[in-house]
């Protein structure tokens, strides 16, 4: 397997996306495609730059390996529908260059983030699942499946476009006994695709080192994923101590995640409870034009 490249030689962009090397330069110079100098005076073109230029320009990719994509990579898939099912097969089966095709294909072809990781991923997920409680799977197969997702999303990253410098920032985790890694990830690069500047603080997190982040911090948002818990009551008091923590600043919470019943969301206070990625994105949306947090740091 080739890994993703950070940056190539204008020979090998040329050759990736079937142009001539002049003309790539002459793309260059005139700011179509970033490109930087080593200390040697080489021009060298990042890889996300080239990637969001071909997702932009709908221009074809010839030789994707020469970026470090996998080798079919451009070639359009029939629907988001049936990529459910190759990306399924691709983690089933614990084929991550085919994964991988399957989420580049339809990043190119300018499918959002929040499709993919709503309409791919998590149905993958669902019917993987499903595939395990009914013994058609072992475990194994679903956690190599979710390694698989955790490099692509961080891969995904990669290739994002820059963040505004004003961009509002948001922080967020799961709380103790909570250590599903992929909806957390999943919310992080759908925050940085809408614009803002997300920073995710991993999972298993004590309630205290949560609310301290807060407190330090002063995000615009603080969101909490909930997959699993050790007893009801232990996660509806560690979230009150980071409800408060949020609300003394005036700092909206939205939560999501497969572990908060309807009984459960009764005895919690949050600003969003959020089905799907899609509902998380509609929300933050509501804060872009509101007042800042009432300490809402400016350095960071």
């Amino acid at each position: 397997e080739v890994p993703m490249k950070e940056h190539v030689t204008p020979k090998q962009v040329a050759q990736a996306i079937g142009v001539s090397e002049a003309s790539l330069k002459r793309w260059c110079d005139r700011g179509i495609l970033p490109s930087t100098r080593t200390a040697g005076g080489h021009r060298r073109i990042p890889v996300a730059g080239v990637v969001q230029w071909l997702r932009d320009s709908g221009h074809p990719l010839v030789r994707p390996e020469l970026l470090g994509l996998p080798s079919n990579t451009g070639a359009p898939e029939a629907s988001i529908e049936r990529s459910v099912e190759l990306f399924r097969e691709a983690l089933e089966a614990g084929d991550e260059q085919r994964g991988r095709q399957v989420i580049f294909n339809l990043y190119l072809a300018r499918h959002s983030l929040v499709d993919i990781c709503d309409k791919v991923m998590a149905e993958a997920f669902h019917a993987l699942g499903h595939q395990w409680q009914h013994g058609q799977i072992e475990v194994y197969q679903e956690r190599r499946g979710c390694e698989i997702c955790m490099q692509i999303l961080h891969e995904l990253r990669g290739v994002q476009s820059p963040l505004a410098v004003d961009a509002p920032h948001a922080i967020g985790g799961t709380l103790e006994y909570d250590p599903y890694t992929l909806p957390n990830a999943m919310v992080e690069i759908v925050l940085r695709e809408a614009g803002w500047r997300a920073e995710s603080h991993g999972t298993c997190n004590p309630a205290a080192t949560i609310a301290a982040a807060v407190r330090e911090r002063c995000p615009r948002l603080l969101w909490l994923s909930f997959s699993t818990y050790s007893t009801e009551q232990a996660l509806v008091a560690d979230y009150q101590a980071v409800w408060q923590a949020a609300a003394e600043l005036g700092i909206p919470v939205v939560v999501g995640g497969r572990a908060l019943t309807a009984e459960i969301r009764q005895q919690m206070n949050y600003s969003a409870h959020c089905d799907t990625l899609r509902h998380l994105v509609a929300f933050v949306r509501t804060l872009e034009h509101a007042p800042k947090s009432r300490l809402e740091d400016s350095d960071h």
